[in-house]
């Protein structure tokens, strides 16, 4: 089932005390390690700066989206990042999920409420 990675995530002072060469390498390498991904049927469906003049923005500057054929691909990519030191560089987010319909979602977020109200009336 197709899964989804949400990174959100913004340089820390361990990434700014790096030198400009250290941090190409740094990049250099964290490229090398990707460039398989593409054979697990992983997409980059962007990487870009956050937006932050919008309502409810987060505060972080960079967020990616992944797509991935399954939770095991998802997997792989997860553990490469946590692996390359990135989360030493980076004040990091990740947000996971499984694909699912308008429906579905709907579904699920009333069953939530409904758990929710029934704690809040007996507790």
């Amino acid at each position: 089932m197709k899964h989804y990675l949400i990174e959100l995530y913004t340089p820390n002072a361990e990434w700014k005390a790096l030198s400009l060469e250290e941090r190409k390498q740094f990049l250099n390498n964290v490229g090398t390690a990707m460039s398989g991904l593409s054979d697990l049927g992983v997409q980059a469906l962007t990487l870009t700066e956050i937006e932050s003049k919008v309502d409810q923005s987060s505060e972080h500057q960079f967020l990616a989206v992944w797509n991935f054929p399954n939770k095991e691909a998802c997997d792989v990519l997860l553990n490469g990042i946590k692996a390359s030191g990135w989360y030493n560089y980076f004040d990091h987010v990740n947000a996971v999920g499984k694909e699912n319909s308008f429906i579905e979602h709907l579904d699920s977020l009333s069953k939530n409420l409904s758990r929710i109200f029934s704690l809040q009336q007996y507790p």
